[in-house]
C-alpha cells in the first residue's frame, strides 16, 4: 500500500499504482452559485492535492456566464435540449470512460442518471445539497423520489451529504441503509478579511446574501426588518444576490417604506464588498442543505441570526459567540435577536477573530482531505 501526505498532515493508504477514475455532473442550471462553485473547487483541490490518486472529470449540461476558467480537472461541455438528450448525453459521457465512481447532486438528477446508464456497470453516489423532504413537492419530483427508494437506492454505493441532520432526515425518509459520509461544503477564502465589521458610522448594517427566492425567505426578513427599524432608526438592511423573485421583493420593501433604508445589490460572484461593509448577517431561509453564506459571513468575522431550519445553520452556530437561532418562521424572535445585535454590537465584534478562526475547520484545504476519504470509500 502506498501512503499520500494530505496537506493537513492526514495520511490517506492507496493501492499501490491505481487512480480512481471519478465524473462528477454539474447541475443543469444557468447560475454558477452554491452546488456549481461547490464542485468546481473540489474537483480542482482533488487535482491539486491528489492528482496522483484520482483522474477527476466535470461534466456540464449548460452554460454558465460567471463560470471560472481551471485546467486542474477534464470538464466535459454538453449542451443537451430536452430530457431525452440529457439521458442520452449521460448515458455516452459515463460509458466513454471506466468510471470507478460517478457523483450526482441532488436525487432527481441521480435517478435520471442510473436510468439513463440501466446496462452499464458503474458505481453512483448521491450528493445531496438540499432538504428531501422540501424537493419531493411535485409530482415529476414524487415519481423519482420513489423510484430512487424502491429501486435505485440499493444500487447507490454512497450517499454523501453537506450536514449530518440532513444524512439523518434522508436515512429515515428513505428507510436508507446504503452508507453514508458527511462531506462539508468548502469555504473559500478571501482577501483582507480582517478589515470586516466597517458598516456605515452610526448605523448597523444587516446584510444577507442568496438568491431571491422563497426558500431564501428574504420576505421573512424584509418584514421583521420593518420592525426591526421601527424601533431602532440607526438599523439599515442590505440583501445581496440574484433571481426571479426580485420584482416582488423589491414590491414589499417599497409597500413598508423602506425604500431609504434597505437596499438591493447583484454580487453574483463575489460577496466580499458587501460582507466587508456590514456589520450582521442575517439569513432566513425555510430551508438549507448546509449555508455557505453563513459560513462566509464567519470567515468576516460578522456575528450571524439565522432561523432555525433544517438543515445547516444549527450544525454550524454550534456557540453563542458565533450566532444566534431564531424561530424558523422568524417573527418576534427573529425582531428580537436583530435588536440585540443592534444594542450589543460593539461587544459582539470582540468575537470576530473567533468566527474567522472557527470556520478554517471547512477550509478548501481542509475540506478536500475529507472528500477524498470519501471517494476512496466509495470507489472501492
Amino acid at each position: 500500500m502506498d501512503q499520500i501526505n494530505s496537506g493537513s498532515g492526514q495520511r490517506i493508504a492507496l493501492p499501490s499504482q491505481k487512480r480512481r477514475k471519478i465524473l462528477y455532473v454539474q447541475p443543469g442550471t444557468q447560475t454558477f452559485a452554491g452546488i456549481e462553485r461547490v464542485v468546481d473547487t473540489i474537483c480542482s483541490q482533488l487535482m491539486e492535492k491528489y492528482s496522483d490518486a484520482f483522474d477527476v472529470d466535470v461534466l456540464y449540461v449548460s452554460a454558465h456566464e460567471n463560470r471560472p476558467e481551471t485546467a486542474k480537472y477534464t470538464a466535459i461541455d454538453r449542451r443537451p435540449q430536452g430530457r431525452l438528450q440529457l439521458m442520452k448525453t449521460f448515458r455516452e459521457v459515463i460509458a466513454a470512460k471506466d468510471y470507478d465512481l460517478v457523483i450526482v447532486p441532488q436525487i432527481e438528477p441521480a435517478v435520471i442518471a442510473m436510468v439513463s446508464c440501466l446496462g452499464l456497470r458503474r458505481n453512483f453516489v448521491v450528493h445531496l445539497h438540499g432538504n428531501p423532504k422540501r424537493e419531493c413537492s411535485h409530482i415529476k419530483a414524487k415519481i423519482l423520489f420513489f423510484l430512487m427508494k424502491t429501486y435505485f437506492l440499493r444500487r447507490m454505493r454512497y450517499v454523501f451529504g453537506t450536514s449530518p441532520r440532513q444524512l439523518s432526515s434522508f436515512d429515515a425518509m428513505f428507510e436508507s441503509k446504503v452508507p453514508n459520509w458527511w462531506v462539508p461544503n468548502p469555504v473559500r477564502r478571501f482577501d483582507d478579511v480582517e478589515v470586516a465589521n466597517r458598516g456605515q458610522t452610526g448605523y448597523v448594517t444587516f446584510v444577507n446574501v442568496g438568491r431571491f427566492s422563497y426558500q431564501k425567505g428574504q420576505d421573512i426578513l424584509v418584514r421583521a426588518f420593518a420592525d426591526v427599524y421601527r424601533q431602532r432608526k440607526n438599523a439599515r438592511l442590505k440583501i445581496v444576490g440574484h433571481g426571479a423573485g426580485e420584482t416582488e421583493l423589491r414590491a414589499e420593501i417599497r409597500q413598508l417604506g423602506l425604500d431609504d433604508v434597505v437596499s438591493i445589490e447583484h454580487l453574483p460572484d463575489n460577496p466580499q464588498p458587501a460582507l466587508a461593509s456590514s456589520d450582521v448577517y442575517v439569513s432566513t431561509s425555510r430551508w438549507e442543505g448546509w449555508s455557505l453564506a453563513i459560513c462566509e459571513a464567519l470567515r468576516f468575522g460578522l456575528p450571524v441570526v439565522s432561523t432555525d431550519c433544517e438543515f445547516g445553520p444549527s450544525d454550524i452556530l454550534v456557540d453563542t459567540r458565533l450566532g444566534r437561532l431564531v424561530s424558523a418562521d422568524g417573527g418576534p424572535s427573529l425582531v428580537s435577536a436583530m435588536i440585540y445585535y443592534c444594542d450589543n454590537l460593539a461587544t459582539e465584534q470582540q468575537n470576530a477573530d473567533y468566527r474567522r478562526s472557527f470556520i478554517d475547520q471547512y477550509s478548501e484545504e481542509q475540506v478536500v482531505d475529507i472528500h477524498a476519504k470519501a471517494l476512496l470509500a466509495a470507489a472501492g
